[in-house]
């Protein structure tokens, strides 16, 4: 199954949460997409609450299922909770830590950026938006790039930086100081419905 490249916004408005992260899409209209908008009266079954919580956090990520399956199937292998695992795989992807330094305004544009090559790791440049980072490794802007509009106007909105990271707004230069953990991400997720869907 391919990746989405569809209109997020109806797939936020679908799913009640911002995929963007900016929250803009549920400003306007806080209810599903289609005819019949705020007056659709739907109770999902214990299977349809799994799944939707499923597809919320692998939209919010931007990831295909074979990928998705692939870090939850790795989470299950680690020591921990499963789930906490398998959300600390996702928050440690270069696209998502790109995203949480405040380089990008949303995760799709983080994506872009490393896709682009505007990125660098431990002085390396790395276009891979998956590549999964470990404690310590350098994050920063090539220096061509550093002048980029999308990425100076993302770090003059960036206001806060996770307490798993450091970054350095001068040089543009960001540490992944350790794996974050579950109570620093997502609140809006509960991936123990993810866990139950995959379990089945």
């Amino acid at each position: 199954m391919a990746r989405f490249t569809g209109s997020t916004w109806k797939k936020s408005r679908r799913l009640g949460i911002s995929l963007s992260g900016t929250g803009k899409e549920l400003e306007r209209r806080p209810y599903a997409p289609g005819q019949h908008g705020p007056n659709q009266r739907k109770k999902l079954s214990e299977y349809g609450l799994q799944l939707q919580e499923k597809q919320k956090l692998r939209y919010m990520y931007g990831i295909n299922e074979r990928q998705f399956r692939t870090i939850f199937d790795r989470a299950g292998k680690m020591k921990g909770i499963h789930g906490a695992n398998f959300m600390a795989l996702l928050a440690s992807r270069l696209d998502a830590v790109v995203y949480q330094l405040g380089l990008a305004r949303t995760r799709r544009q983080a994506r872009q950026l490393v896709n682009h090559g505007h990125i660098m790791v431990d002085g390396a440049r790395v276009d891979i938006p998956s590549y999964q980072l470990k404690p310590g490794q350098v994050i920063s802007v090539r220096e061509k790039s550093q002048k980029l509009n999308i990425i100076v106007e993302s770090v003059e909105l960036s206001n806060h930086v996770p307490e798993y990271l450091t970054f350095d707004a001068e040089k543009l230069e960001g540490t992944f100081v350790r794996v974050p953990e579950r109570s620093e991400l997502s609140a809006e997720i509960n991936e123990q419905l993810i866990v139950e869907y995959y379990s089945r």
